[in-house]
């Protein structure tokens, strides 16, 4: 979010699910600003081997880093996907193509928050996941030989209107709920693309919300907000003056009903920002 957060003392999320955000995570300092998957058969492409000295030079895949050479979503401006979501069991190493050259390591815990990210593409046992950094848009493949990672199936999608300051959810195709929104002001906008939720974090330092939901995306206008990385999240505030207006530093705020309805998600909901 453009907005700064400092979330101390909070409870790290429980259980092995994207399931629910049951449970929310505590993040010390933190500030933060705010498709249809193709199958392919089993081409037997193997992982180039990574050792663990080079294992540690990647950067790790998470909000605070930049991917400079990953590749970017196919259908960044808005796409669904079949609802699969992935949690690695430990860092994995993220190739920028099937077979290809090492370009990151996805951890298994990011913001206190287990890591769950969709699924867009799969090619026998590789899958094409989007990625919480720099870029927008990042994405990368990985290999899920050997039970590298945990799967689930996540059928919520959240789509937001920017031009008409809405905010659906739905579940499986239904409507959940829809309200009326704010979003950046004009010189901070609020990105537009394929995002989804990273985290979730109790708030326990700032009160203009009790929780803050971060998303994959970062501000195009601010590097850096508050000491953090510029995130994008989703977030309430203390009075109605954002309603149907684009006043934030690029965070989408949001009623106190919808936050409600928006923690129930599982991580790695898609977010589409139109």
């Amino acid at each position: 979010m453009t907005c700064s957060s400092r979330a101390q003392n909070a409870s790290a999320r429980r259980g092995r699910l994207p399931v629910r955000l049951l449970a929310v995570a505590g993040v010390s300092t933190l500030a933060l600003l705010t498709g249809a998957c193709s199958g392919g058969d089993d081409d037997g492409v193997k992982p180039a081997a990574v050792s663990q000295e080079d294992l540690t030079q990647l950067p790790e895949a998470t909000t605070f880093a930049t991917v400079a050479n990953a590749p970017l979503d196919p259908q960044a401006s808005g796409g669904t996907t079949n609802g699969r979501v992935i949690h690695p069991k430990a860092d994995i190493v993220v190739y920028d193509s099937v077979g290809g050259k090492a370009i990151a390591k996805l951890p298994s815990i990011q913001m206190g928050s287990p890591t769950w990210v969709p699924v867009i593409a799969e090619q026998g046992e590789w899958a094409q996941i989007l990625l919480p950094t720099r870029p927008n848009a990042a994405s990368g493949w990985v290999h899920l030989s050997d039970g590298a990672a945990e799967s689930a199936q996540n059928d919520y999608v959240v789509n937001v209107n920017r031009a008409a300051f809405s905010l659906e959810i739905l579940e499986s195709g239904k409507p959940v709920g829809k309200w009326t929104i704010g979003t950046g002001k004009a010189e901070h906008p609020t990105p537009a693309g394929r995002a989804y939720i990273i985290a979730s974090i109790e708030e326990t330092k700032n009160t203009y919300s009790p929780i803050v939901l971060p998303l994959s995306y970062h501000s195009d206008s601010l590097e850096t907000f508050g000491g953090g990385p510029g995130t994008v999240g989703l977030h309430t505030w203390p009075n109605n003056s954002f309603v149907g207006q684009a006043n934030s530093d690029g965070c989408i705020r949001v009623p106190s009903e919808a936050l409600d309805e928006l923690v129930k998600l599982p991580l790695g909901t898609i977010v589409n920002i139109a």
